[in-house]
């Protein structure tokens, strides 16, 4: 109860003259999501690989980019102070919002080091700012990348690991944020829905770390 009254709050306040903002220290979900004073953010505008996704080099070797975005948005802003102005509330119950740290707008610094791109079915704010990194080869577009979106639909069920070596699923339920590793009793029924905040983890140590919990009874 006290989750949907929250939740509510912030809709208000964003639909009407002021928006709501939330600040604190930040901790990296994934490429383009934040956990900001308890609460999950999801950065506005942009759309970044998914954590178990792979990109093509230049060279043709398979590479994992989802990983590496993660692990470039951590080494700049983890424990940073972030501040965040919410301006959605996606069917998930996500807050979206557009973040900042220490005057810097991190979807566009995160755009234009091509570490992400335009999320254009949402937002053309950023769309310049890709167009440049990808003209100038940075970051993802150094090789070829498949859209993320697409990505996510290819593995539509969730059921199936699209990288072999990151096959631990991080699901979300009325238990809360809890592994299932292969072999495990609800394994083989458990699919994944990204959208939900829900993913792939390569370890159970990267699972524990991020917050999830392993399943009981195996």
């Amino acid at each position: 109860m006290q989750r949907i009254i929250f939740l509510c709050f912030f809709m208000c306040l964003a639909s009407g003259s002021s928006a709501a903002t939330i600040s604190g220290r930040a901790i990296i979900i994934d490429g383009d999501t934040l956990e900001i004073a308890g609460e999950w953010v999801r950065l506005h505008g942009i759309d970044a690989p998914e954590m178990a996704q792979t990109c093509t080099s230049d060279q043709g070797a398979e590479w994992r980019c989802g990983a590496w975005v993660t692990e470039q948005l951590r080494r700049a802003y983890q424990g940073a102070t972030v501040s965040c102005d919410i301006v959605d509330v996606d069917r998930y119950g996500r807050l979206v919002g557009l973040c900042s740290s220490g005057g810097t707008d991190i979807t566009a610094a995160m755009v234009q080091a091509g570490w992400a791109q335009a999320y254009r079915k949402y937002s053309q704010a950023y769309v310049a700012l890709e167009n440049s990194a990808r003209a100038q080869g940075a970051g993802l577009w150094s090789g070829q990348m498949v859209d993320p979106s697409e990505f996510r639909l290819m593995r539509i069920n969730g059921r199936r690991a699209s990288d072999p070596n990151c096959s631990i699923k991080g699901n979300i339920s009325a238990n809360g944020r809890i592994y299932h590793v292969e072999g495990s009793r609800f394994y083989d029924r458990t699919g994944i829905d990204p959208p939900r905040g829900e993913r792939w983890f390569c370890s159970e140590t990267e699972a524990r770390t991020a917050g999830w919990h392993a399943a009981r009874g195996g």
